[in-house]
């Protein structure tokens, strides 16, 4: 089922993690996936099912891409969930929207704190708002007692099951920062938080699922062997985290070989042909990156020889001459790419971006809080697919690409193969 809500901020990330974390400790095998281009909230949900969680997205994936990765989840799990993303109906590529082309039902998040039955009128809206749209039922979230929960379940409509009504409980939120949530390894207690939170689930009535439903069969396409006998390296630590797992997975399909390595704390690049900076969040490790002299002779090293770089928003600001946290603390960073940027209290850029390059079109992302000032001319600019976005110039130097972008190579492997 895909769990949605009536808007942000009604508590869907953790009910979904904490039913990941229930079923799982049931022994059902739970697969989870997060509606649009998230990286954080994967990160809490990989770790409450035990499996890593993948995107759906109609417009950045495509349909048919989707179903493959519904279809190949529903033949090794008991049970999938899907985050959706802000309220049910919101947005181009909307979580109803998904739901209704995957025919996958949907359960409502409400926030019934200070509501009994406004509740039910709240479900009953969501249900009825868009003919056509399986419905589940709803999941109330800081509900107070056994008779507010009785409340709430008495005023759903025949038919409209209670699949959950959470206990209201401070200890189970999630904190967070300017981008989203902290990450999965930043909260010392996130097992704890999480169990108590599957505890929760079953405070006043017993959890329940909807009825199961099937996936048609999707033939799978492999992409051609493009990156046979290729070794990348790919940085991975708290500096730089966010990142698709079907894009390792994609350039694993190609053939290559894939070896993790940290900016903050390794002198070394791996032995690898090429190198691959996701995003993340490297003004909160400003001094450290800086300071790791030899991290950032590696790379130059790398580049002089004509090896190749890609990276996107976090990794493309580590390979400018300096960045600045919002307060202004600046670091010198790794220099390959002339410019600096400085962080913003406010966002810069947010939304779905389609790249048109010599190779073809791939499509992917933007999201971040720093300003660029740079001299490189890019050598394309992205289209936003909304009107109030602008275009991420594509920047090349050499053997090193590089932009705020974050792509997904499924969409364009041939494409991909290319950065590498």
């Amino acid at each position: 089922m895909l769990i949605s809500a009536p808007a942000s901020g009604q508590g869907k990330t953790t009910v979904t993690a904490a039913l990941a974390y229930y079923h799982r400790q049931q022994g059902r095998r739970v697969r989870v996936f997060k509606t649009g281009p998230d990286f954080i909230d994967p990160q809490i949900l990989a770790y409450a099912s035990g499996q890593p969680v993948y995107q759906l997205d109609l417009w950045m994936m495509g349909e048919v891409h989707c179903r493959e990765l519904l279809y190949r989840a529903a033949g090794e799990a008991d049970l999938i969930l899907i985050e959706g993303v802000m309220g049910l109906f919101d947005g181009d590529s909307s979580s109803a929207d998904l739901a209704q082309a995957l025919a996958v039902p949907v359960a409502a998040v409400i926030d019934a704190q200070g509501m009994a039955q406004t509740f039910a009128a709240v479900a009953f809206g969501l249900a009825n708002y868009r003919p056509g749209l399986a419905f589940a039922g709803a999941i109330a979230n800081k509900v107070g007692s056994a008779g507010h929960a009785r409340m709430l379940q008495e005023a759903l409509p025949v038919g409209m099951p209670l699949l959950a009504a959470m206990s209201r409980d401070e200890a189970v939120g999630l904190p967070s920062r300017h981008l989203g949530l902290l990450q999965a390894d930043e909260i010392g207690d996130l097992d704890a938080r999480l169990a108590r939170a599957a505890e929760l689930l079953n405070s006043f009535t017993p959890c329940v699922l909807p009825e199961p439903v099937t996936f048609a069969d999707v033939s799978t396409n492999l992409p051609p062997r493009l990156l046979q006998g290729k070794r990348i390296a790919v940085a991975r630590d708290a500096a730089f985290s966010f990142i698709y797992q079907a894009n390792l997975d994609c350039l694993r399909a190609m053939g290559a070989e894939l070896l993790f390595f940290s900016p903050l704390a390794d002198s070394a690049l791996p032995e690898a042909d090429s190198v691959y900076l996701p995003g993340g969040y490297p003004e909160l490790h400003l001094q450290a990156l800086a300071d790791n002299l030899a991290m950032k002779q590696a790379l130059t090293e790398h580049h002089q020889v004509g090896k190749a770089i890609y990276a996107e928003c976090g990794g493309f600001l580590y390979l400018l001459d300096s960045l600045a946290d919002k307060e202004g603390q600046r670091a010198a960073m790794v220099g390959l790419l002339p410019g600096s940027a400085v962080m913003q209290t406010r966002l810069a850029n947010l939304g779905m971006h389609s790249l048109q390059l010599a190779q073809g079109e791939i499509r992917g992302h933007s999201f971040h809080f720093s300003k660029l000032e740079t001299t490189l001319e890019p050598i394309a600019v992205s289209s936003p697919q909304r009107s109030f976005g602008h275009g991420e110039g594509f920047f090349r130097s050499g053997s090193l690409q590089a932009s705020y972008l974050h792509l997904y190579f499924p969409f364009n492997p041939q494409l991909a193969a290319g950065f590498f």
